[in-house]
């Protein structure tokens, strides 16, 4: 996952899906940039990360 670090992404969940640039994936969230605001989405409720 760590290769898609600075790419556009989509993070899903299983109540709604995310997209912006991959910052970060810790060990409790994963960190994206939209175009307004900074995401933060705890890792144990994503189901898929992907590449746009």
């Amino acid at each position: 996952m760590q290769e898609l670090t600075g790419k556009e992404v989509e993070v899903r969940t299983m109540d709604v899906s995310y997209r912006g640039i991959l910052v970060e994936i810790g060990e409790r969230d994963v960190h994206l940039q939209a175009e307004t605001a900074w995401i933060v989405v705890p890792l144990e409720k994503v189901v898929e990360i992907r590449a746009v």
